[in-house]
C-alpha cells in the first residue's frame, strides 16, 4: 500500500469512529428516528446524483431498506438515546460473527471450529458486558442495539445477493426508499421533531451532517475505494481501528466512564471477531466490497 492509503485508512476509521460521538449528540435533541430520516435524505440527495437505478435489483433493495435502514439504522438510534457510545461501539461488533452465523444458516456456507470458537469468544464478552451493572446505559435499550445488530447481520446476507450492484447505488437508493419509512415511523411513534428543528443546538446539527457528510460519504466513501482498490485482508485489520476511536473519543468528548467489566468484555469481543475476520480471509473475493461495514 501506498504511504498515502495507509493515511487515507487511518482516517476512514477515525471518522467512523468518531460517528458514534456523532450520533449520540444528535439523538441528544433530534428525535432519533427522525434524525435517521434526516440523515438519509441528506446522504440520498448527494449519492443519487452517481448512482445507477437499481432496475432488476428493486424488489432486493427495497428489502434491503427496510432491514438495514429502518431497522438497523432506526433501532440503534434508539438504543443510543440511552446508551453509552462507547458500549455502543463495542456491542455492535457482534455484527461479524453474527453475519457469519446467518451466512451459515441462508447461504449454507461452511466453517470449522475456529471460527465458531471466535464467535464464542465474541459472545463471551458480550455475555460479561451485559450481565454487569450497567452505569447510564440502560438494559432495555442495550436489547434494542443487540436487535439492531442482528438486522444488520441479515442486511450484510442479502448484500451478498446484490454482489452485481455497486456499492454507492446501492447506499443511495437504500437512503432514497428509507427515508419515507423512517419519516413515517417518526411520526407515528415520536414528537418533537419540529420543535428539535427550530431549537437544536450547533452540537445536534453538526452530528447530524457529521453522520450523514462525514461518515456515510466521506468515511464510508475512502473505505469501499481502498477496498477496490486493495485486497479485503490488505484493508481489514484498519476497521478494528474504528471502535478504538469511538471508544476513545466517547470517553474524552463525552466524559463516559469505563468499567474493567467493560473493558475485559470489549478486549474478548474484538479478539473473536478478529479471529473471525481472519479465519474467514481465504474465501472472501473482492465481490464482497460492498459488504455493510460493522460500523454506524
Amino acid at each position: 500500500m501506498k504511504l498515502t492509503d495507509y493515511f487515507l485508512a487511518i482516517l476512514s476509521a477515525f471518522i467512523l469512529g468518531v460517528n458514534y460521538v456523532a450520533v449520540k449528540l444528535g439523538v441528544n435533541e433530534f428525535p432519533p428516528l427522525f434524525m435517521v430520516a434526516l440523515r438519509f435524505t441528506i446522504v440520498a440527495s448527494v449519492l443519487l446524483w452517481f448512482a445507477k437505478p437499481p432496475r432488476q435489483h428493486f424488489p432486493a433493495v427495497l428489502l434491503f431498506s427496510f432491514t438495514m435502514g429502518t431497522l438497523h439504522f432506526g433501532l440503534i438510534f434508539i438504543g443510543f438515546e440511552n446508551v453509552d457510545a462507547s458500549l455502543v461501539a463495542i456491542i455492535f461488533q457482534l455484527g461479524v460473527p453474527m453475519s457469519v452465523i446467518f451466512a451459515w444458516i441462508f447461504l449454507g456456507e461452511r466453517f470449522g471450529w475456529r471460527r465458531w470458537l471466535g464467535i464464542a469468544i465474541a459472545f463471551s464478552g458480550a455475555a460479561l458486558i451485559a450481565g454487569a451493572p450497567q452505569s447510564s446505559s440502560n438494559i432495555f435499550y442495550l436489547a434494542i442495539v443487540f436487535i439492531s445488530i442482528l438486522a444488520w447481520a441479515i442486511a450484510s446476507v442479502q448484500v451478498k445477493r446484490l454482489a452485481n450492484y455497486d456499492a454507492i447505488s446501492l447506499s443511495a437508493w437504500m437512503t432514497l426508499l428509507a427515508a419515507p419509512q423512517l419519516y413515517l415511523a417518526s411520526a407515528i411513534l415520536e414528537s418533537g421533531q419540529i420543535e428539535a428543528l427550530t431549537e437544536a443546538s450547533l452540537a445536534a446539527w453538526g452530528g447530524l451532517f457529521f453522520t450523514a457528510i462525514g461518515a456515510s460519504i466521506i468515511g464510508y466513501g475512502l473505505w469501499y475505494h481502498l477496498i477496490g482498490k486493495y485486497s479485503v485482508g490488505r484493508i481489514m485489520p484498519f476497521g478494528f481501528l474504528a471502535p478504538l476511536f469511538g471508544i476513545a473519543s466517547a470517553v474524552l468528548f463525552l466524559e463516559e466512564r469505563l468499567t474493567l467489566i467493560t473493558i475485559i468484555g470489549a478486549v474478548l469481543i474484538l479478539s473473536g471477531v478478529m479471529f473471525v475476520q481472519l479465519r474467514s480471509l481465504p474465501k472472501r473475493s473482492s465481490n464482497d466490497e460492498h459488504d455493510p461495514a460493522p460500523l454506524t
